[in-house]
């Protein structure tokens, strides 16, 4: 069964916490699948995964991009796995047809978007019951992972 994991942002943003998140799904060794609601998102992720962080570097593509197939870390607002990802990563209550297809898959869950907390519980139920292995990580106030579920 799959690993799923959610993270809810209650103190970073989706775009203080996502890099830190796809840099470790990448040093993992596998490659990683970043689905977004929209192209426009997609772009502006590509944008942020290049500059978040002067001392470091997160090779990745996006829809649009040639050699997809050849990209560790891949940016979509498609369900295509394009690069053959076992972790999924899934921000803005997006979610993804089968998420059996994968090792991992970690969601986002902004703590501030009410909707995406209700969505994530009824996801969290439909998973449960599909016998996958799930975890809940919330931050604390210093913006520190811990476990909760």
């Amino acid at each position: 069964m799959t690993d799923i994991r959610f993270y809810h942002m209650e103190q970073a943003t989706l775009d203080q916490a996502l890099p830190m998140i796809v840099m470790k799904a990448w040093q993992s060794g596998e490659n990683v699948m970043v689905r977004v609601p929209d192209k426009r998102e997609a772009s502006r992720l590509n944008d942020l995964l290049w500059s978040f962080r002067a001392d470091s570097f997160i090779p990745h593509g996006m829809d649009g991009d040639k050699n997809a197939d050849q990209q560790p870390v891949f940016v979509t607002a498609n369900d295509d796995n394009a690069n053959d990802a076992n972790i999924l990563i899934l921000t803005h209550g997006c979610t993804y047809p089968s998420v059996a297809d994968f090792k991992m898959t970690c969601e986002m869950l902004d703590g501030r978007v009410q909707s995406q907390i209700a969505d994530a519980r009824g996801r969290w139920k439909e998973y449960k019951n599909d016998g996958h292995d799930l975890t809940y990580w919330q931050q604390d106030e210093n913006g520190k992972w811990g476990k909760k579920a």
